[in-house]
């Protein structure tokens, strides 16, 4: 598990690093005096040490170096929607142009998704690259989603609706394809109608589970699209997959090609949890030093991350400072053994009082591209302070 006061520390660290000046609001003075051994440091220093750092909190978001997009990577639309539906963005900006459901059964037991689009032009077979996938991420289920047009108008008039059905077909491919020759076993089929244009998703998992658990072969998928009434009067007439060939002109091929979606766990932290956005908390006028939580607001564009994470551009941390007074109130949250450490502080200096730390913390959701131009949305944990308390 991600340990948050220890990643917390490091952003603020980094934020203090590469300029006080311009980010004065978004450290506060007090959070600044105690970052240690900082002042003084030449350009040189400083530079190794937000370097240092960056490692530090890249190894923390389970990248081994930093992420260094390419033009050509594509964040899909499916992926930007999930996570807005899964950190209430969605729904705090009253969005309903979002034309899927939240995948609660495969969002539940896993804290990654990733997305991998087609790549090649095969126009029968789809290939996916899952070498980005970690060993230790352990996948539960994974689709395809494929995105279908509709018939045009003319050919649809002639249409009647017990012609209108056509069935698509996904395979997984068992063996290297020889030419005129595709050995295949069938993974998922749906009916489906000729009158609109719409994303769908088959069920792939048994396939990517063979790939990626027992280290089989990936020779792809394969996809056929059938009439169900299939006479010389239909032939050519059935609704069309978004190919790399014989694409329509002005189609949007890099958000409209293939994508496989996987879900996994790598162990560390929560699943996945479709959540509401909270309203912030209001602050009291009366100025309080005793210990609570203050604002800080980490912004990934003053450390120079905002070319690879999508989403979100910054968060809300939270920090704890503040008094720990002796006799320690109730409202401080604390502990018996903070209460014990107090009373013997109030007559012997030498111990010192309890300290004002976070006894509540949450998660956050991201959206980046990863080292190789995939796209991730991963569950970090206790990335935000949600109480505060002497301990």
């Amino acid at each position: 598990m991600i340990p948050g006061n220890r990643m917390l520390m490091v952003i603020l660290i980094c934020q203090v690093l590469l300029g006080e000046s311009n980010h004065a609001s978004l450290i506060p003075e007090e959070g600044k005096k105690k970052v240690p051994g900082l002042q003084g440091r030449s350009a040189a220093q400083s530079h190794e040490l937000l370097r240092d750092f960056e490692a530090t909190l890249l190894h923390m978001f389970g990248l081994k170096r930093r992420p260094r997009p390419s033009r050509s990577a594509t964040v899909p639309r499916y992926l930007l929607d999930l996570y807005r539906l899964q950190s209430g963005e969605a729904e705090e900006a009253g969005v309903h142009d979002i034309a899927f459901e939240y995948p609660e059964r495969s969002a539940s037991r896993a804290n990654t998704v990733r997305g991998f689009h087609h790549e090649g032009p095969m126009p029968i077979r789809f290939m996916f690259n899952l070498s980005s996938i970690p060993v230790d991420e352990l996948l539960s289920s994974a689709e395809l989603r494929l995105y279908r047009h509709q018939i045009d108008e003319a050919i649809a008039d002639a249409i009647s609706d017990d012609q209108a059905l056509h069935r698509i077909n996904v395979y997984e491919v068992l063996k290297a394809p020889r030419p005129g020759q595709l050995i295949t076993q069938l993974l998922d089929t749906r009916l489906v109608r000729h009158n609109a244009s719409r994303w769908e998703s088959f069920d792939v998992s048994p396939a990517v589970l063979r790939w990626t658990r027992e280290r089989l072969p990936n020779y792809g998928l394969a996809v056929e699209v059938l009439h169900l009434n299939q006479t010389p009067h239909h032939q050519g007439r059935h609704v069309r997959i978004s190919r790399s060939l014989h694409q329509e002109p002005g189609e949007d091929w890099e958000q409209l090609r293939p994508l496989l979606v996987t879900f996994g766990h790598d162990g560390k932290g929560h699943p996945l949890t479709r959540r509401t956005k909270r309203s912030p908390r209001q602050r009291g006028r009366k100025r309080n030093r005793n210990c609570r939580r203050h604002a800080l607001y980490v912004d990934f564009s003053d450390v120079g991350w905002n070319d690879w994470i999508v989403a979100p551009p910054g968060y809300q941390a939270y920090y704890c400072h503040g008094e720990c007074p002796f006799p320690l109130a109730d409202h401080l949250n604390s502990t018996n053994h903070a209460i014990v450490q107090t009373l013997v502080n109030s007559v012997n200096n030498n111990i010192p009082k309890a300290c004002c730390v976070p006894t509540e913390l949450s998660a956050i959701s991201m959206l980046y591209l990863d080292e190789h131009d995939k796209v991730v949305l991963k569950n970090y944990q206790e990335m935000v302070v949600e109480g505060c308390g002497c301990r």
